[in-house]
């Protein structure tokens, strides 16, 4: 051992003394390269004296602190603290943890953070670093999509009952109409000037007709209801509304987009090519490539990084189209087999990092857009009232009263109703899309997601109330 820790110590001592050895040598030369170093390349020298060394030392803990990727990391650290801490009181109150991870984002946002502590929320989230979050976010909802196309199964939305087509076409269309009537009494106060009123009331439809499938499930899962005859119709409805809502949402985007009427039929033929194109053509390639792959041994990670490519290809063609990536996201899940480990493969890789890491990034993204303070000063919270109550009225009576005429009990009906009037995270992506625009002023998207944190906070409550009302009727009614 001794002779080993010899050898070791001259070997190392000889390389220190070479590696000095050139270094001094190199001091002496000269560089003839032209032009000038990057300023993030370039030291400065220090000045003599220790206390300026001190002083230049935290200068430079401070510089490099501002850096982007510095800055970005210290975001998302901030923003998966605070997150945890809410989704845990959200819990705790018997709330669902997207509730609290929604709430946080407005916490750390001009709402809360910069009105109590606006240096402090200077620091922490200038303006010039959003766009990087941005993008995070971005990256974050293309992985997401992803997972809840996965989890729609294509052929149970194909093959629905009749009920479940009638509440959930149901469920956007009374609230669509609704949304484009409160539109005309908003347009003239809250949109942009330039912004056509057919793109804000169209925005302002699918911001109403929205369900959170997501959130929806999770609630049945937690009151045991997912494989009951009211479970079973609700998240068929809520699936079929996101089929619906989403290809809805995609043809507004192509007309807001295309400016002219005949931009905008192009861009929805194209947008009608891009779908049976996925729905057919890639989803039979990938089907046979996937069988072929998980017949192979140690073939899962080219499955995993096809789907990924298939994934991205479907959202770059949405997105060059003009329906925004997050469809083709959408939609890739969609196509993805269900059949084999697949599925199970996919959803481990991809839901974790997208719902843990990713989804508290877009709702504190989503929270520094949020101003709050806004409404206040406009005098506006009878017209964010007015929007929530409209919102309720079109999503919770337009279901409730199509489950009555499809032979639902009054329980099973109202309760439909409150798990259809949940928005949650859904919501937020459509108002986002519409701020990107320019369509949604800072005072309606504020109001807005307030309307969806509202609306997704009532559900919980709403259906105890149900059950209270209706204490002797079986859950399946």
């Amino acid at each position: 051992m001794k002779k080993y820790l010899l050898s070791y110590s001259t070997v190392f001592v000889v390389f220190l003394g070479l590696m000095w050895w050139i270094l001094s040598k190199g001091e002496k030369l000269q560089p003839h390269y032209p032009g000038v170093a990057p300023k993030e390349l370039s030291h400065p020298q220090a000045a003599p004296g220790s206390a300026r060394i001190t002083e230049t030392a935290l200068e430079v803990f401070y510089q490099n602190l501002q850096q982007p990727l510095s800055r970005l990391l210290l975001q998302v650290i901030v923003i998966l603290f605070v997150a945890r801490i809410f989704g845990a009181i959200a819990r705790k109150l018997h709330f669902q943890s997207v509730v609290g991870e929604m709430i946080a984002g407005i916490v750390l946002g001009p709402s809360l953070l910069g009105w109590l502590f606006p240096q402090f929320s200077e620091f922490l989230f200038p303006p010039d670093s959003l766009k990087n979050l941005q993008f995070l976010s971005q990256i974050g909802l293309i992985l997401f999509m992803f997972v809840i196309g996965m989890d729609l199964d294509i052929h149970e939305v194909r093959h629905k009952a009749k009920e479940a087509v009638v509440i959930s076409h149901a469920s956007i269309l009374f609230p669509y109409f609704l949304g484009i009537l409160l539109a005309y009494f908003l347009f003239e106060r809250f949109a942009y000037a330039g912004t056509s009123f057919l793109s804000f009331a169209l925005f302002m439809g699918i911001a109403m007709s929205i369900t959170a499938f997501p959130v929806l499930a999770r609630i049945l899962q937690e009151r045991k209801l997912t494989q009951s005859p009211l479970g079973i119709l609700a998240i068929t409805c809520a699936a079929t509304d996101d089929v619906t809502a989403w290809c809805i949402l995609a043809v507004v985007i192509a007309i807001v987009k295309a400016g002219s009427l005949v931009s905008a039929v192009i861009a929805i033929g194209l947008a009608i090519l891009f779908v049976l194109f996925m729905l057919y053509p890639v989803k039979r390639w990938w089907h046979r490539t996937s069988v072929f792959l998980q017949q192979r041994k140690k073939a899962s990670k080219t499955l995993i990084a096809g789907s990924f490519f298939v994934l991205l290809l479907s959202a770059l063609m949405a997105e060059v189209i003009g329906i925004h990536a997050l469809f083709g996201a959408f939609l890739a899940g969609v196509i993805m087999p269900h059949e084999g480990r697949h599925k199970e493969l996919l959803t481990d890789k991809v839901e974790d990092v997208s719902v843990l890491l990713f989804l508290p990034i877009f709702f504190a993204f989503t929270g520094l857009r949020t101003h709050i303070g806004l409404l206040t000063e406009g005098n506006y919270w009878w017209i964010c009232g007015l929007i929530i109550l409209v919102a309720v009225a079109g999503k919770f009576g337009g279901s409730m009263v199509a489950a009555r005429v499809v032979g639902q009990s009054w329980k099973d009906a109202l309760s439909i109703g409150a798990l259809m009037n949940t928005r949650g995270l859904m919501e937020l992506v459509v108002l986002n899309i519409g701020f990107d625009l320019g369509i949604l002023s800072p005072e309606i998207f504020a109001m807005m997601v307030l309307m969806a944190l509202s609306t997704t906070l009532m559900t919980g409550p709403a259906l105890d109330i149900i059950n209270a009302y209706f204490p002797r009727q079986a859950e399946t009614g």
